[in-house]
This record gives structure tokens, sequence and C-alpha cells, in this order.
């Protein structure tokens, strides 16, 4: 019943078509709101926010297309999706459906099981798209959180990798947060890049939020990954910066105090938590030990990883 708690707006000057449509989607557990033309479709959407909006073309006051297009602008309903119901089946009505903002269409007449079945998947890629990171592209928190809870679930053996920036403060001070924002991203192509070149199969790379990301890879791959975004990131870093920056290595950055301090080019710290040797029972749990291993590689000079070696719950971490 989770899909059903989506309220979907139905938006028709055709009565029969509203009940057609309403009747087979609360059936399937759906709440449902209808218009019958399109400011009051524009309206019902500011106002109640539905997860998804379905929008004949042609309709009095404003059609389906404009009112598409307003949906998109408005930051109140923004974050709908949008399915054009239409009569006009040429690839050139659809496209411009589709350029207006739609993210399906469906030509009538149509099947309610294919009605059904495009909701469904209309409203799953929403809901994906809106939970990756918009700065990496990358899996968020949430998605994080269920990659590790399916495979604690499966039983499967897995590695996590905690990966960090160090020094990314004073990059992001001294040349601003647009140029971190590009150094975030290059790291996440770093990410990207190492687990290809090391071939880990399987791996899942989500961003927890600034320079936090976390993967997750089959135990025997995770060492060789961890040491290949090392170097990956070693070989970017310097064309992040400022040449005279990049040359002598480091880049000054004055304090409240007005202070003046060299901080040296940024670095990646990895740590590896992994449940071969010893169970981990909670995402919360592998996000722990990851942590603290990441905390010994950022004892060491340069790019570096620590990984997790303790046995059971008891011994010392290496």
């Amino acid at each position: 019943m989770a899909e059903g708690s989506s309220l979907i707006l139905v938006a028709d000057d055709d009565e029969d078509i509203v009940r057609f449509v309403e009747v087979n989607l609360r059936l399937e557990g759906y709440a449902v709101a209808t218009a019958s033309d399109g400011e009051q479709a524009l309206a019902r959407a500011a106002e109640l926010r539905p997860a998804l909006v379905l929008l004949d073309v042609m309709m009095p006051r404003l059609d389906g297309l404009e009112v598409c297009r307003r949906l998109r602008t408005d930051p109140s309903a923004a974050s709908a999706a949008v399915m054009m119901l239409t009569a006009k089946s040429l690839p050139v009505d659809k496209v411009v459906g589709l350029t207006a903002g739609a993210d399906d269409y469906i030509v009538k007449p149509f099947d309610p099981r294919e009605l059904v079945a495009r909701v469904k998947t209309v409203l799953r890629r929403r809901r994906e798209a809106h939970r990756l990171d918009p700065l990496t592209g990358l899996p968020g928190n949430v998605d994080v959180r269920e990659e590790l809870a399916r495979r604690i679930g499966d039983g499967a053996r897995f590695a996590v990798l905690y990966v960090d920036l160090d020094n990314f403060k004073a990059f992001n001070d001294g040349y601003g947060f647009l140029r971190g924002d590009e150094a975030i991203k290059a790291l996440a192509k770093c990410l990207s890049q190492a687990l290809d070149t090391v071939d880990a199969r399987d791996a899942f790379v989500g961003h927890i939020g600034g320079d936090d990301f976390l993967v997750v890879v089959d135990p025997e791959a995770a060492e060789a990954a961890a040491k290949e975004v090392c170097a990956t990131w070693d070989r970017t870093v310097r064309d992040l910066y400022d040449g005279d920056d990049a040359e002598r290595g480091f880049i000054e950055v004055t304090d409240r105090r007005n202070q003046v301090h060299r901080v040296p080019l940024a670095t990646v710290s990895v740590g590896i938590a992994s449940n071969t040797d010893r169970p981990i029972e909670s995402h919360w749990e592998a996000a722990e030990i990851a942590t603290e291993m990441k905390q010994f590689a950022k004892r060491e000079q340069g790019s570096s990883f620590a990984a997790d070696r303790r046995r059971g719950r008891a011994g010392a971490a290496t």
C-alpha cells in the first residue's frame, strides 16, 4: 500500500474519462483528486502538491501543454511527475509533450492496465530521481541505508569504504563554494574510475553529503579499490588548483585572526569496514567502523586508507 499513499491529480474536461481514470487508480490504492480545466489544475496542484498530475492535452482555459510548462516553473509543484493524456499519436505530438516537461504520455483510448503500469513506472522513476544527490547524481543517504540493509539482510559478504577529503574546508574557503562543488564532483568521478580500474563488480557508490562518500564492494576488492581511489585522486587534484598553488603544493588561507596558514593540497582518506572477519548487524555499525578506520587513515601524510582487521568484537585495529 506504499504506492497508494501517493496523491494523483487527474485533469480532463471529459467527465467520463476522469471517472474512468479515477476508478482504476483508486482500485490500485491511490488517492485521487480531479480538475476539469487547465486553470483549476494549476490551482489544485499548488494546493495539494500531488505526486503525479495526469493532464489532458486539450482542455479549456489552459491546455495541458501550458499547464505542464507552468508546473515546471512553480516551486510548489515542480516536484510532481506529469503524464500527458492525448488523443494524438503522431511522434511530433509526443515530442511536444515531452519538451514541455512531461515525464510520459499515454494515447487515448488506453487500457486501464497500461494506465496503471505507466503510472507506477513514472512515480518510481520520479522518486528515484529525487533521491539522487543533485550535485553528483549519486544515490543519497536513504539509498545508502537501503543498500547496506539489503546486503546485511541477504547475509552477503561486503566491505564499506568511507571516503573523505582532507583539507577540503580550506580549499572551499580559499576558492569559493563553486570551486568546492567542482572538487566534490571530481572525487565522485575518481571513485567511478577507480572501481572500473579494479573491476569491482556489484559495487555501490553513494554521496552521503559534502565531501563524504560511501562505497560498498566485495571484500576481496576493498583494499585494491581504496588504493586506486587514492592514486586516482592524487593524479587529479592538481588540476583543481590555480597553477601557482598547484606548483607550490599548498594554498594560503587567512583565518579570523588575520593569520595566514599554508594548507597542503587536498588528499583523500579512506576507512574500510568488512563483515568478513567480524559480524556487522546494521548500517549504523558499518558506518561507525568505517568512520573509525578513516580517522586512522587521516593520521598518515598524503592520501591513504586503513582497514579494520579485528575479528569478532575485540582486538586491535590496524
